[in-house]
């Protein structure tokens, strides 16, 4: 996470001139005087407090820096996307707040400098009853449908970095509160000093999400059609 250095006066960089040595050590005291509260203020940009609630409803997220960690290891298009699903079972879950990124110059950045504040869910193995996700392109919808028959989607190692989460959820031990560099249910490690929280498993019914990013090691999809329509999922 990237920080503007402390600055420190060297006296061995600083010209001394003997007709003003009273304003020089009185500048030298207050320079001084300065270090600890400059130390403070980075020191407190360098933090984030980010709170997911356990009910995967979408809440406060408090973040006290510019900058973070990439929920996802590529630029997002900075388009956001719809995921529903009639339920979700999934084994192995971790969830903490990130920072996603746009490419540069993105035309959609909007006023966001093209950084969105995302909670990151992870979950080792998942299954998904009734798959729908669409993308709104202006006019018109890309919809993408799976997992209606007997067979649902299944992915392993699925991420999902999200603006807005809901559902009916239930957990199996779970832990709220640790530090997101310590995660260990789904192989994956959020960055240090962020609130998190964990579980063994996870259902959601009526699952709802606003998504910028997805990724999974395996994404099996049963039954898959994509097409445009006029509405979205």
């Amino acid at each position: 996470m990237a920080s503007s250095p402390d600055v420190t006066s060297s006296a061995g960089n600083t010209p001394e001139n003997p007709e003003s040595g009273s304003v020089s050590e009185a500048s030298s005291v207050s320079e001084s005087a300065d270090v600890p509260a400059r130390r403070g203020r980075v020191r407190a940009r360098r933090a984030a407090v980010m709170a997911v609630p356990a009910t995967l409803v979408a809440g406060a997220l408090a973040v006290l820096t510019a900058e973070g960690a990439l929920g996802v290891q590529f630029a997002i298009s900075g388009m956001p996307f719809t995921v529903t699903a009639t339920e979700l079972n999934g084994t192995g879950f971790e969830q903490f707040g990130g920072l996603d990124s746009m490419a540069p110059g993105s035309p959609n950045e909007g006023d966001t400098g093209g950084q969105v504040l995302v909670v990151t869910s992870a979950i080792k193995n998942a299954t998904l009853t009734k798959l729908c996700q669409s993308v709104d392109l202006g006019g018109t919808n890309l919809l993408i449908t799976a997992g209606g028959g007997a067979e649902k989607v299944s992915a392993t190692d699925l991420t999902t970095d999200s603006t807005e989460l809901s559902g009916d959820a239930a957990f199996t031990n779970i832990e709220i509160g640790n530090d997101a560099s310590t995660l260990t249910k789904a192989g994956v490690k959020g960055p240090i000093g962020v609130f998190s929280q964990q579980a063994d498993t996870v259902r959601i019914a009526n699952l709802r999400q606003t998504n910028y990013a997805t990724t999974a090691g395996v994404f099996k999809l049963p039954g898959l059609k994509l097409g445009f329509s006029s509405k979205g999922c």
